[in-house]
Order: structure tokens, then sequence, then C-alpha cells
């Protein structure tokens, strides 16, 4: 047995190849063990030395989040308890004048992030004497993610996000992630049960249908109400135009706009029903 510094190489399950540099005492052909999530590499009685996968976990945090779609900007919200002040969990938030966010993930994170990006919004403005481009506060935003992705010390951000808003190029959406990557979407949803609602999307989505104020508003309640049992107790809505601040809904016109498009659902319903029997 001798004691020494050594850098030890292999290959993982997946093939790929592994190094680890280790201080301790052992024999010279130890075996070692990769695992490729949640890494674990052995090299002799006690000597372990295991990596985790921080970004799966952050993007686990966000398919656990309540779910966010936006063509309109509309999320899915927790029930709060009786004594709870509702205006203090939302999970829609103004970052500007014209851009707001919705995110799906640990709200502890988002609020960070969203501190962060309001200050770098009225930074922008300060010095350049013009708004943030959506396109930038997008770009500025998922660089902090990625940067949290790779530091020691640190764990990725367990939120995804979608941003929303105007500038000289019209409306724009984008979508960020936990790794730092984003993209820009016509409508998306995050979160959880999001395949269902971007399914439904992508179903339903027309650039016709986008034209019209009124039936981008239904096609994202419908969309969430695909995925929400309680109808408009646990949504929360918030409505972006050109050239006007985020607007967002009260308890009561959620309440109200959710029971018309119910209505209109048991009307096409019962219309649909009598057709087959009025042919018979």
């Amino acid at each position: 047995m001798r004691s020494e510094v050594e850098e030890r190489e292999g290959n993982n399950e997946s093939g790929r190849r592994g190094r680890v540099r280790v201080t301790g005492q052992g024999e010279a052909d130890l075996p070692m063990k990769v695992g490729f999530v949640g890494l674990e590499r052995r090299w002799g009685e006690g000597i372990h030395i295991s990596f985790s996968a921080p970004v799966e976990y952050a993007l686990e945090a966000v398919r656990r989040g309540t779910t966010a779609v936006a063509v309109k900007v509309g999320v899915e919200k927790k029930s709060t308890a009786k004594l709870q002040e509702p205006r203090t969990v939302r999970k829609i938030h103004v970052l500007d004048d014209h851009v707001c966010l919705a995110f799906a993930g640990l709200t502890a994170d988002a609020r960070v992030l969203v501190n962060r990006t309001r200050v770098e919004c009225q930074s922008f403005k300060l010095t350049m004497e013009d708004p943030v481009s959506v396109a930038y506060i997008t770009r500025y935003l998922a660089g902090i993610q990625q940067k949290y992705t790779q530091s020691g010390g640190m764990r990725p951000f367990g939120i995804s996000t979608l941003i929303c808003g105007y500038d000289r190029n019209g409306l724009s959406l984008y979508q960020t992630e936990p790794s730092g990557t984003f993209y820009a979407w016509k409508a998306n949803a995050i979160g959880k049960n999001s395949k269902t609602v971007r399914e439904y999307l992508e179903k339903n989505y027309t650039d016709e249908l986008a034209a019209s104020d009124e039936e981008c508003k239904k096609l994202a309640v419908k969309a969430l109400l695909e995925v929400v049992e309680s109808g408009g107790r646990n949504i929360e809505i918030a409505t972006m135009r050109m050239n006007e601040p985020l607007k967002i809904w009260s308890d009561e016109e959620v309440d109200a706009f959710v029971s018309s498009i119910e209505a209109e659902k048991a009307a096409q319903a019962a219309s649909s029903g009598a057709a087959p029997a009025a042919s018979s």
C-alpha cells in the first residue's frame, strides 16, 4: 500500500471518457464505476467521489411547477389558505412597462431572477435612454441561468420562464430553461401538464386567431382548463397589448370569463347532441 496522487481514466456506461484526480492509498489497478446521471466513481475502500446532474434536478422542479401558458399570459396558481393574502402569491410578474414574466418552478428562485432582471431593465433604460428589447432581456436572464450551471458552490435556478412583451419589432414571446437556453414561440406552455396544453395549442392555434384579441384570450383560458380542475379559482390571467401596460385580471373578471367559456361549451355540447337525434 502506498500514498500517492494519481489521475485515472475510464469509460462510463454511455461510452464517454471519464477522468478524476484522487489522493489516497490504494492498489494500482482498481475498478472505476461511472454512472451517467448522479455520477459515481470508486477508487477503493474509503474513497468515494460523487457527482450529480443539477440541471436535471432543476428541470424536475419545473416539471412539478404549476402550469403557465402564453398566448395571452395565463397561469395555473396554487390554491391559497383561507387567511393568506392572495396578492403575495403571484406567478406573473412585471419586469418593465412593456415586459412581463410568467414562471413554473421554485418561487424563491423566481423572486431572485425577477429582481435582478428588473434592475437590468432600469439600468439599461438609464444608460441607453431606451427601454430594453424583449430579446435583450431574455438573453440577459438566460445568461444568468446558464452561469449558475457551471460555477462551483452554486446550483441551477429551478424555474423555466415565459417572457412576453413588445418593442419596435412588435409583440414577442420567449421561453427560457434552467440550462440557460431560450427560444422564441408563437404560443407555448411550461410546467406540470405542459405537454397536454402544448398539444392543445398546436391543434387550435392559427395566425388568424392570433390577430383577434378575444379569441387569443379564449384560447389561453381553454388551454388551461384542459388541466385545471377547479376552474377560475386557480387561474391567473394577464393581457399584454402593444403600447399598453400589462393588465392583470381580477378574480371576478377571471371567474366571469371562465363561466362564459363553460356556458359556451355546454351550449355546443347540447347542440351537437341534438343534431344526431334530429337526423334519426
